[in-house]
């Protein structure tokens, strides 16, 4: 199967030439892949560094949005244009490590995969943030556990790989990223989860701080709970005419 690796960028310049050099190499052994980074409406030199990469990696892509639409559009946007059946997800800050990619696929490209398995969620340990970060996502993370009862410890991963097929099913809205466990579930989909290692942001400052994920993060966990509510319980299945199917 092919992979599709996807990245949100969004002011990372510092960070693109050494995320896709990492990736070339923690890569070599997946010959049928590409690199699709999405610069979200970056106002730095994001686009002309992934450019300017393109003449040594012709596997890797470029999408870009005019205007910034967040980490989970920027998601959505690579999915869509990805040709890989099989896609992997990270942090454009270096933060995710590109070694941990052929772990995080390995369980949905194996011969002998679960029908059933969609999702492989990465389980930040050792995290390197600062601890009110920590703090705060610990928090919000039991908050989420105990109102979607995902069985997720941590889902603010970037690292995370899904079948693009069942990823493109779920129900859209911006910040999705965050609960793709229950998404998945919620469609009958099996999850998978995976320790992976974390370490330091390579250069740039994060677009985010604590007070905005927790106000995002309150809004949009309601609304999941009423997504899974409302999730459609009827599976269909077609029955063949009489005499289809028999020799």
């Amino acid at each position: 199967m092919k992979l599709s690796i996807v990245i949100p960028m969004h002011n990372e310049a510092e960070n693109v030439v050494p995320l896709v050099r990492e990736i070339d190499s923690a890569c070599a052994g997946l010959p049928d892949k590409e690199l699709i980074l999405v610069d979200d409406g970056s106002s730095d030199d994001t686009a002309r560094l992934i450019q300017k990469l393109r003449a040594d990696y012709p596997w890797l892509r470029l999408i870009q949005h005019p205007k910034a639409g967040g980490q989970s559009a920027a998601v959505h946007s690579g999915v869509l244009a990805a040709t890989g059946e099989i896609i992997c997800t990270l942090d454009g800050d270096m933060q995710n490590p590109p070694a941990e990619i052929p772990k995080m696929v390995a369980p949905l490209m194996a011969a002998d995969a679960p029908a059933d398995l969609a999702l492989v969620a990465g389980q930040r340990v050792k995290r390197q943030d600062t601890w009110s970060k920590k703090i705060a996502s610990k928090l919000a993370n039991g908050l989420r556990a105990w109102m979607l009862n995902d069985h997720t410890r941590d889902t603010g991963c970037g690292l995370k790989a899904f079948r693009r097929d069942a990823f493109l099913r779920l129900p859209y809205f911006n910040h999705m990223h965050r609960y793709l466990p229950a998404l998945f579930a919620r469609d009958g989909w099996q999850v998978a989860h995976v320790d992976v290692s974390h370490r330091e942001r390579g250069g740039g400052s994060s677009n985010y701080n604590n007070l905005q994920r927790a106000l995002v993060g309150i809004y949009d966990l309601f609304g999941v709970a009423w997504l899974i509510r409302r999730a459609k319980t009827a599976r269909p299945q077609e029955i063949p005419a009489p005499g289809e199917g028999h020799e």
